[in-house]
């Protein structure tokens, strides 16, 4: 898909919240799920997973919070400096901008409050018992502090990378503020609100002491799926990370199918249960 390209079968729509308007793609009828993608952007495998999303009877709403949607993040042969030099653009910017808190702790970072206020849009335009959200690498530990709303009904954090574990204390921490993560600690003790948390193991920027911490922040909330490193993909050049776009096996039987196939189940359980989950006409099955 060129750089350029408008993704094919996604809509194209923008939203503006507090001066800040986004761009955003669309698939699918049913409750929302906010997909936040991982550096570099939102890649071809990112728009697949989003197409998941849809096809299962929900919304799959994708904000453009860097990088060029459609464009892959491919390290083949040729294209490696290419890609290379995207996904650093990527990330430079995230570091510079006061909207994402890259090393700092007990801190949410500030573009949370435009996803809140995209989440509550969302779910006044799809209906349904709330909103979904998955955040992967740098967006993941946005899904947990969204879920301070209580239409955020349920959180993925698919290798939360922030903040960057350069420290002890920043590995065995995640970006919310102490008042969020209570606010959300209350709302997993109250309403049986559920957090999904996906890594692989070995993978340095979402360390262990971190899934340690959420486990004694929100106990038996918390649901952690934890993968070795020979279930990523083979094929891919990067170390065992994206747990459900650049390392998926998409086969059945295979460990990153099956993290695959139990979000999808969280969205089913806390979305669509005695709620139409008819998929629209452009969300169809994909292969695989």
């Amino acid at each position: 898909m060129a750089a350029d390209q408008h993704p094919t079968g996604f809509d194209r729509d923008a939203f503006t919240h507090d001066g800040v308007t986004r761009e955003l793609l669309r698939r699918g009828t049913g409750p929302a799920v906010i997909v936040m993608a991982e550096i570099p952007g939102i890649t071809p495998k990112v728009l697949h997973f989003a197409e998941r999303v849809a096809a299962i009877g929900c919304t799959a709403v994708l904000p453009v919070l860097f990088g060029t949607p459609g464009r892959p993040a491919d390290f083949a042969a040729g294209r490696r400096l290419k890609s290379a030099s995207y996904l650093a653009s990527s990330l430079g910017k995230v570091c510079v901008s006061r909207e994402f808190t890259t090393l700092a702790t007990g801190k949410s970072s500030p573009v949370v409050t435009w996803l809140r206020a995209l989440a509550a849009q969302e779910h006044q335009r799809c209906g349904g018992p709330g909103v979904g959200a998955v955040g992967m690498c740098l967006t993941g530990g946005f899904a947990l502090a969204m879920a301070v709303d209580e239409r955020l009904v349920a959180p993925v954090l698919s290798q939360p990378s922030l903040p960057l574990p350069v420290t002890r204390s920043r590995a065995a921490g995640i970006d919310i503020s102490r008042e969020d993560l209570a606010a959300v600690r209350t709302r997993c003790e109250r309403d049986g609100l559920q957090v999904m948390g996906l890594r692989f193991r070995t993978d340095r920027l979402v360390p262990g002491d971190r899934f340690a911490f959420l486990r004694r922040e929100l106990g038996d909330a918390f649901l952690a799926v934890e993968l070795d490193d020979d279930a990523a993909n083979p094929d891919a050049v990067l170390r065992p990370h994206s747990v459900l776009t650049e390392h998926l096996i998409d086969e059945p039987g295979q460990p990153t199918r099956a993290a695959l196939d139990g979000v999808l189940d969280l969205f089913r359980n806390r979305l669509l249960e005695g709620h139409d989950a008819t998929p629209a006409a452009n969300a169809e099955t994909p292969a695989g």
